[in-house]
């Protein structure tokens, strides 16, 4: 196959692995900067020129775009898809999840464990929101925040209606989630493919911090999971419509708890912990998913 990696970056951890499992298996790869695309959109000939030239035809694009992006990035990834190239998360779910909001409803929808949370519009309704979420201690989250940006944690009802008029005062849109005192600062990263979670790690929080994000200094272990939180974490990516997600849940005294669901799920921390060549089993889904499927023969008839 001949495969387009949509990245801003080749030099990136997660894209340089894809690149060498690709390559590793036999196929041509290469790197597009998903900003540098352009596309003439036409019924008869839809194109994406990339850097002064129409860019060549591909067999498959696996899809790195980062959240400041999602809006232009998933623009160049429904040309792909209007061209008939296969795309290993199809440009609909990637927008899904990067709605806090909207993929949370749409899991509550499924029935899948969530935190209580809670959103609102009016400073007025403050004070019933926070009760709402049963109190503080609570979180809020920006909606545009990532790799744990934009989250608070509220210790008093107090402090929570003071952040929250704060982050409204901004226009800023937020939600407001119940804090799972008995995840004790961890989390854990199930990494899906297809309908399989094929590795899982456990991310602690930093001495003092409640955010696990890896980014913000949490250290990363391997874990060996329920079947309720490999089931959870399976069903929530299948609701988002995604090929391969990483999965975030908390263990909660109710059951494992989704907290959200990445579409682009960073390599470096779960290769790591786990040992395993998670871009090969990327790779090898994309090939699978690409094959042609073989028509079962008709049975014979009498």
């Amino acid at each position: 196959m001949h495969i387009a990696l949509l990245s801003r970056n080749r030099n990136l951890y997660s894209t340089r692995r894809l690149m060498e499992a690709a390559e590793a298996r036999g196929h041509s790869a290469r790197v597009v900067d998903t900003l540098r695309c352009y596309m003439s959109i036409a019924s008869h000939h839809p194109s994406i020129h990339y850097k002064g030239q129409e860019l060549e035809p591909f067999d498959a694009v696996i899809p790195r775009i980062g959240a400041s992006i999602t809006f232009y990035g998933c623009a160049v990834l429904r040309q792909f898809e209007m061209m008939g190239t296969q795309v290993l998360n199809d440009s609909v779910s990637i927008t899904r999840s990067r709605d806090k909001l909207r993929s949370l409803q749409l899991l509550s929808r499924k029935g899948i464990g969530l935190p209580v949370t809670g959103f609102a519009h009016s400073p007025d309704d403050i004070p019933d929101l926070i009760t709402m979420v049963r109190g503080a201690p609570l979180v809020i989250k920006l909606l545009e925040g990532t790799q744990g940006i934009g989250v608070v944690l509220a210790e008093t009802n107090q402090a929570a209606e003071s952040v929250i008029q704060a982050f409204m005062g901004m226009k800023a849109n937020i939600m407001v989630q119940e804090y799972i005192k008995e995840a004790k600062g961890a989390d854990i990263r199930c990494l899906v493919i297809g309908d399989k979670v094929v590795a899982a790690m456990k991310r602690q929080a930093a001495e003092g911090e409640f955010r696990s994000n890896l980014h913000r200094g949490g250290s990363a272990s391997i874990i060996r999971i329920t079947p309720e939180e490999r089931s959870t974490a399976i069903r929530a990516a299948k609701a988002m419509g995604l090929k391969v997600a990483g999965v975030d849940l908390l263990r909660s005294n109710h059951g494992p708890v989704i907290m959200e669901v990445n579409s682009s799920p960073g390599l470096r921390g779960i290769e790591s912990a786990t040992g395993k060549d998670i871009a090969g089993q990327i790779i090898e889904h994309l090939e699978k998913s690409s094959a042609p499927k073989r028509k079962t023969p008709p049975k014979p008839k009498g």
